[in-house]
């Protein structure tokens, strides 16, 4: 009846902007702290140049492998296997927090491609002891990688 009716038109209305700093959605996220097609890692041949021209930093949770580049900005590349994490639903928690940490970090990093390889140790570990795990290696990445 009229209850329903009602319902489907609150839920045709468009939700109240947020209060961003221009009023927009689209503002909230700064340009620097986005995660752009560009700086993925795709293709066999890059993740292959990085596994063997790479620096490594290691830890229980995460094997990561950076080469340095010449381009303008870090790049990512995630290996997380099943065989190691397992299923896909805890595989898709650990690839979410990583892209999530290396978009906070970007900034930071020098101009270097990384492959974050993931180990045994973060199939069961909580989200808090990933995010540490990703900053201890980004500093890392920073101190091998810096130019001198």
């Amino acid at each position: 009846g009229a209850a329903a009716k009602g319902a489907r038109d609150s839920l045709s209305q468009p939700l109240p902007a947020t209060s961003c700093a221009a009023g927009s959605r689209t503002t909230c996220l700064s340009p620097a702290r986005s995660f752009k097609p560009a700086q993925r890692l795709r293709q066999k041949s890059e993740f292959d140049r990085v596994y063997r021209d790479a620096r490594r930093s290691a830890d229980a949770f995460f094997a990561i492998f950076a080469r340095t580049t010449g381009a303008p900005v870090p790049r990512l590349g995630l290996a997380i296997a099943a065989r190691i994490v397992g299923n896909a639903v805890r595989r898709n928690r650990i690839k979410r927090l990583i892209r999530e940490s290396f978009r906070q970090h970007q900034h930071e990093l020098p101009a270097v491609d990384l492959v974050v390889n993931a180990r045994a140790g973060a199939r069961d570990a909580d989200n808090a002891a990933i995010t540490r795990s990703l900053e201890r290696h980004w500093r890392t990445v920073v101190k091998q990688c810096a130019p001198s």
